[in-house]
């Protein structure tokens, strides 16, 4: 069976979740399918996407786990963006909390150091 994952972070104002997005995932491939949606795709067959609803906006949490959580971490920084928090687990595991404009949190893991 073949599959593709989309993770949705319910927004207010869409221009601004897309510029966050932008900032957060950096030059990877992305379209609008409608009016309400923007998608980031950041693997083979694994999507993030924003949708304005604002009655359900600040609710979504996604996490990404990553080879290369280092880099991720440097280039997020270099367009500006930090993670609000970040957290190691008591076997290596690490995890950069980002929370977009509406309180969404974008987690991105990363292995042991």
């Amino acid at each position: 069976m073949t599959m593709d994952l989309f993770a949705r972070l319910a927004v207010t104002d869409l221009p601004r979740a897309i510029a966050w997005g932008d900032q957060l995932f950096g030059d990877v491939e992305s379209f609008a399918p409608n009016d309400v949606e923007h998608v980031w795709t950041l693997g083979e067959r694994v999507h993030v996407y924003v949708e304005l609803l604002p009655e359900h906006a600040g609710h979504s949490a996604v996490t990404l786990f990553l080879d290369g959580f280092g880099d991720f971490l440097a280039a997020a920084a270099a367009r500006g963006l930090r993670p609000q928090s970040e957290e190691v687990y008591d076997n290596g595991v690490r995890k950069a909390n980002f929370v977009d404009p509406d309180g969404n949190e974008v987690g991105i893991g990363g292995g042991p150091a």
